[in-house]
């Protein structure tokens, strides 16, 4: 695959690699997995995908000794996406369990507010707020896959992307420099999914590339077969 793309999923003991993998490969991604910090070597970017509780995934982030790793490669400005805790994490603490995560973006994680259900699980329509070039090609309500209870309360507002609504709205997209968050699934979210993976995957190009990406960035060509 020359030429393409080099992204490291972090596996952390806490998502699933597949259907991640699976999904970045079919944008056209040459996709590796990181266990540890040898695993972010040679490497464009940086997936930090996750279901489950803050708490634990920050104790398996430690155990991995990924977690200083992690923090210097978004501090460097290299491009990274996170994605459902994965997301969540790049804040400052969590209430679930009143965790201190990664730092890496001021605010905090907080239970979802008057939501009919919870989790909130399933699809639900995101609402663009900010025009960027990870949602380019994305239209304003496109649906998306969601499994969470908590979602990240941003003390930057000017970093949201974008907003949905199980209860009270919450912030579900944001981007500050070359770090990007994601509170839906996109590797669950068929081809609207797979369009914020490619638009990720432009970012990425444009940064080894030494660009400055604008709204309407050419992403490469998802294929969504056979994507879960």
């Amino acid at each position: 695959m020359s030429g393409a793309i080099r992204v490291a999923v972090l596996d952390y003991g806490a998502a699933n690699m597949v259907s991640i993998t699976k999904a970045l490969a079919a944008v056209g991604a040459e996709v590796s997995v990181a266990e540890d910090a040898a695993g972010f070597a040679g490497m464009d970017a940086v997936v930090v995908p996750g279901v489950g509780a803050a708490a634990p995934a920050m104790d398996h982030l430690r155990e991995r000794g990924l977690v200083e790793p992690l923090r210097d490669w978004v501090r460097a400005g290299r491009p990274c996406l996170g994605i459902c805790l994965g997301f969540q994490l790049f804040f400052d603490a969590s209430d679930e369990g009143g965790a201190e995560t990664l730092g890496l973006l001021a605010g905090r994680s907080v239970p979802l507010v008057d939501a009919p259900t919870l989790p909130h699980i399933g699809w639900n329509s995101v609402n663009v707020v900010r025009s960027h070039p990870l949602l380019d090609g994305v239209a304003d309500g496109s649906y998306f896959y969601f499994v969470h209870s908590f979602a990240p309360v941003p003390s930057d507002e000017s970093i949201v992307l974008a907003r949905t609504t199980h209860g009270r709205p919450f912030v579900s997209a944001v981007a500050q420099g070359s770090l990007y968050g994601l509170q839906f699934h996109p590797e669950k979210s068929s081809e609207a999914g797979l369009r914020v993976l490619a638009n990720f995957l432009g970012l990425v190009a444009a940064s080894k590339a030494g660009a400055t990406p604008k709204a309407g960035v050419t992403a490469p060509a998802a294929d969504s077969a056979g994507v879960a």
